[in-house]
């Protein structure tokens, strides 16, 4: 009953990934994907004035933006996975030698590492997708 629940599971993903796949291969070159973000506002130009009077004009992109919200969350996420490796490391201590809460407390440890280590991949696959379309 199990291999048919992940046979499903696996059938669902795929298909969910193939549909995305015609958008993804017919796409444009990057100057005509960031022309479109162009066009349809993308980019958005601030002007700030300081205190002697002098204005400073910058441009704020949409790449920027999602950097900005990405390290929000990369932080946010960091500070989760901080929480739950101390809390995987007071129920490890306090087991008194119960080796099913062991496993537990090891099972926390262990996951937030990989929450932490697949995050900061995500990172580094938006910055390197972001700094290849600007």
């Amino acid at each position: 009953m199990n291999k048919i629940k992940l046979a499903i599971i696996s059938s669902a993903a795929l298909l969910g990934v193939l549909t995305m796949v015609p958008s993804y291969v017919g796409a444009s070159p990057a100057s005509e994907i960031k022309g479109g973000v162009d066009a349809v506002g993308g980019n958005e130009t601030q002007t700030t004035t300081d205190a002697n009077g002098n204005q400073t004009t910058t441009t704020v992109t949409l790449a920027d933006r999602i950097k900005t919200i990405v390290n929000i969350m990369l932080y946010v996420l960091g500070a989760i996975a901080v929480i739950m490796i101390v809390i995987g490391g007071i129920r490890y201590t306090t087991s008194n030698g119960d080796s099913s809460s062991i496993t537990g407390a090891k099972n926390t440890i262990l996951y937030a590492i990989v929450g932490l280590v697949i995050a900061i991949l995500a990172y580094a696959i938006v910055n390197f997708v972001l700094t290849s379309f600007a």
